[in-house]
């Protein structure tokens, strides 16, 4: 009798921990149990204690219950929470004091347990000085002997990205310099340039932005080039691993070199690419046109190349080309400026 009891209170047991689970089938046949995190209508993310997340292709799923009531949105707007069940292609939320709303699988848009529905609800309106990532990157050469030089090239990126809204403000500079008696110059390179834009989605691939750039370049003659604009994008790429943003406006630029100063109207045009070569390296590309609206036969134009490789969560390994052009440079001046940096990129802020 003692022994019936057991293997009941067992059964019972194992019945209440088997309920508090969610549970997902798959068309394959599978079953997985664990804690549904989340959905965005292309893949599900899975909590398991054996292998921690999974992540399955939503189009793999044949059917899911969830023990926890879940948070869902629909592809027309609608939204409902309750605990989740699915039959014949169909997902039920048991919505609390109200009938519950049955939808077919292809309808949900989002899917979230109350963690990642507080997160997400976090992300929409965080404070100005939360969400920011930002890095720092620098390099430092020096000889002395034969030859005497010494070259530093620093750069800081910071960026503030939510569902809606982005800012990325940066800077980079780099000086070179022969120290040997006599050389001349003495100074091989001063570039310092900085700014920032900002980007609001008004649509999921249209957004408008806002930008000011500045840049000088002391063997130029180019004491300071400020740029200030805005315009329209689309994101014509924008998944996970890739985000291609294509980009059209206007700007206002001030040219001050050394004897000469310039203030006219220009076209922005251009594109920008990010994608992520596996797991520990991002590769980061841009190039964009300036046409001068006074004179469309003189442009700028800036290309840039970059490249992340992590080492650990802080530590990483950057490379940077950049190639300024400029079809009018001040008399005796070369119309391109070629950078090409690399060191150690230290990661500030998650």
């Amino acid at each position: 009798m003692r022994k019936l009891v057991l293997l009941i209170a067992f059964v019972v047991s194992i019945g209440i921990f088997s309920s508090a689970t969610d549970q997902v089938s798959l068309k394959n046949g599978d079953h997985l149990s664990g804690t549904v995190i989340k959905s965005d209508g292309k893949t599900l993310v899975l909590h398991t204690d054996y292998a921690g997340d999974l992540t399955l292709k939503w189009d793999a799923v044949q059917g899911i219950q969830s023990a926890e009531p879940l948070h869902v949105e629909f592809q027309d707007g609608r939204k409902a929470v309750g605990a989740v069940s699915t039959s014949d292609d169909k997902i039920q939320v048991a919505t609390s004091g109200a009938a519950p709303v049955e939808v077919s699988v292809a309808n949900v848009k989002t899917l979230r347990n109350d963690a990642e529905e507080k997160a997400y609800e976090k992300s929409l309106h965080p404070g100005l000085f939360q969400e920011w990532k930002t890095g720092l990157n620098a390099g430092f050469a020096l000889t002395r002997g034969n030859s005497e030089t010494k070259n530093l090239s620093i750069g800081f990126l910071a960026t503030r990205q939510t569902v809606h809204d982005k800012l990325g403000l940066y800077e980079t500079s780099v000086y070179a310099s022969n120290d040997a008696a006599g050389a001349v110059p003495s100074t091989t390179a001063n570039t310092a340039g900085g700014g920032l834009r900002y980007d609001h989605d008004l649509r999921d691939r249209v957004f408008a932005f806002g930008a000011a750039d500045f840049f000088s370049d002391a063997l130029q003659g180019l004491n300071i080039r400020s740029v200030f604009g805005g315009g329209g994008g689309y994101h014509a790429i924008k998944n996970d691993n890739t985000t291609l943003d294509l980009l059209a406006g206007l700007n206002y630029t001030h040219e001050s070199y050394t004897g000469l100063t310039r203030n006219f109207a220009a076209l922005t045009i251009g594109e920008e690419l990010m994608h992520k070569l596996g797991k520990s390296t991002a590769l980061n590309e841009s190039l964009t046109f300036f046409p001068d609206l006074s004179d469309l036969g003189e442009y700028r134009g800036n290309f840039v190349f970059g490249t992340v490789t992590k080492m650990n969560k802080w530590l990483g390994w950057q490379n940077s080309f950049s190639d300024i052009y400029v079809t009018n440079p001040p008399l005796g001046k070369k119309q391109n400026d070629i950078i090409l940096t690399t060191g150690l990129s230290v990661t500030l802020g998650q």
